[in-house]
């Protein structure tokens, strides 16, 4: 396939140079409707193409002409038998993945450290979580994926199982076994359904991560928004159809339920040319943020009291295969502050943002939008940081505090709909939880609608609370009260 070019993009702007008189939405008509500083900032080229689904310029709900072609090209370049556009993000990409092979009852084997849109699924279609514990870091604090002797035991518990759900690489950019995990499910007759977020590169660089496509996964769904170069909420769903476990119609169906009518041609667009880009120049593109990972890396472990992960993390662990090193994991317990610590310091002295900070670490994504500049910023704004607090505070010991897996005791849709009350949440353990409470970011659960809340995750919660740590979910956003099932009186 010739991928210079850009069907869909190029339709577009042949759409708005010929300047027609517009009678549809959007009501700003190319921009002469909006507001005067918005129009100036945004500017008028991107305004002209603020369209939606008129004949030109395809349908994506059922798309036959540019939307259909720049799919296509898509697929291609992700090694896909079919991709799938995403204008609500890689969260209903997911929620696609899921709904499209769950129905009401079914079970699903899925990692406890999943993001929130693999649970708002699983409520949608009615689905049954199996969950499965990731391992855990004990020196840095942090999750990996799951292994592949826990999906053996989840498989051989339950068979019957209609999919597994896997994240690969992490929020921290680790990889299992990704191909042994695929091949096993595969044994079971059981479809592999990927959370690829994190992973556009994969597909385009061999030193990176092996991708779902690349591996025989069924589906995933990727953001090619967050490292590949599209606006903020495009993303792609890849689907392998060669196994013959998932129906390229039925998840049409589905992603089309799930998407608004007025899609964005701009964020379509811009999947558009950044496939072009990832398809033309992704291997370069990979290499050169790998490079400044790498450079980053090393300036960052010669600072006094800071530690960012690489290689080494690769230990022979089933969670640790393999890893993607434009991820920088820096771990700050040993200048005696807290990630979140760390983050409102960056932000302050130096107007850094960092993409996620959690008890121990600050994550930051290095993309092929960085610079060499940017990478000296962020160094040079971390040997002040050490230089201020090191040997000043006490050094907390790291304590990988993880509840267990509480209880499922209903089916989570069954408990979003239930019959509810709300309690004090202190006062809420052996109560059945109506509401998800999670840590945002990355998402991951800590209870979620249908399990039976205990005191250790009363405790952990509020430990996260009184840190500081943005826990989130219940409707009382200060988790005061939380919502539970009403329990009925006994029937005598």
């Amino acid at each position: 396939m010739d991928h210079s070019r850009t069907p869909l993009f190029t339709a577009l702007k042949e759409h708005a140079a010929k300047n027609p008189v517009q009678f549809h939405i959007p009501g700003h008509k190319k921009g002469l409707g909006t507001d005067a500083e918005f129009r100036e900032f945004i500017g008028d080229n991107a305004l002209s193409i603020d369209l939606i689904n008129i004949a030109p310029l395809d349908d994506l709900h059922q798309p036959t002409g540019v939307i259909e072609e720049a799919q296509k090209l898509a697929a291609d370049a992700f090694g896909a038998d079919y991709t799938f556009f995403s204008v609500q993000g890689t969260s209903g990409a997911i929620m696609t993945m899921i709904m499209s092979v769950c129905n009401p009852g079914d079970k699903i084997i899925v990692p406890r450290n999943v993001h929130k849109s693999v649970l708002s699924a699983i409520i949608y279609s009615g689905a049954k979580p199996v969950f499965v514990s990731p391992a855990q870091d004990s020196n840095v604090g942090i999750d990996h994926g799951i292994t592949i002797s826990s999906v053996r035991k989840a498989l051989k518990r339950h068979p019957d199982a209609k999919a597994v759900l896997v994240i690969n690489p992490t929020y921290f950019g680790v990889s299992a076994n990704l191909k042994e995990i695929v091949d096993l499910a595969h044994s079971y007759n059981v479809p592999v359904l990927v959370d690829e977020a994190h992973g556009v590169l994969i597909h385009f660089h061999e030193e990176l991560p092996m991708s779902a496509m690349q591996v025989g996964a069924d589906m995933a769904a990727t953001s090619v928004h967050k490292l590949g170069g599209s606006m903020t909420q495009s993303s792609v769903l890849n689907v392998n159809t060669k196994n013959g476990y998932v129906n390229p119609f039925r998840i049409q169906t589905i992603i089309s339920m799930l998407t608004t009518t007025s899609t964005s041609y701009i964020l379509l667009a811009s999947l558009d040319t950044s496939r072009r880009n990832l398809a033309l120049n992704g291997r370069e593109m990979a290499q050169k943020t790998i490079d400044m990972a790498q450079y980053a890396r090393q300036s960052i472990n010669e600072i006094e009291g800071l530690y960012c992960f690489g290689e080494d993390i690769l230990d022979g662990g089933e969670a640790t295969y393999s890893f993607d090193p434009t991820k920088l994991t820096i771990h700050v317990r040993h200048l005696g502050i807290t990630g979140y610590e760390t983050e409102n310091w960056l932000r302050e002295h130096y107007n850094i943002e960092v993409e996620l900070s959690d008890m121990y670490n600050i994550l930051c994504l290095i993309t092929p939008g960085d610079t060499t500049e940017s990478i000296e910023t962020l160094v040079t704004a971390l040997r002040h940081m050490s230089k201020t607090y090191n040997n000043v505070n006490e050094i907390n010991e790291l304590i990988v505090k993880i509840p267990e897996i509480p209880q499922l005791s209903l089916i989570p849709r069954d408990a979003f709909y239930g019959d509810t009350e709300v309690v004090p949440f202190k006062e809420s353990a052996g109560r059945i939880i109506a509401e998800f409470i999670y840590v945002y970011p990355p998402g991951i659960p800590i209870l979620l609608p249908g399990e039976v809340i205990s005191q250790d995750n009363i405790d952990y919660i509020i430990d996260h609370v009184d840190v500081g740590l943005p826990v989130k979910g219940p409707e009382d956003r200060s988790i005061q009260n939380v919502k539970v099932i009403v329990e009925a009186d006994p029937i005598f």
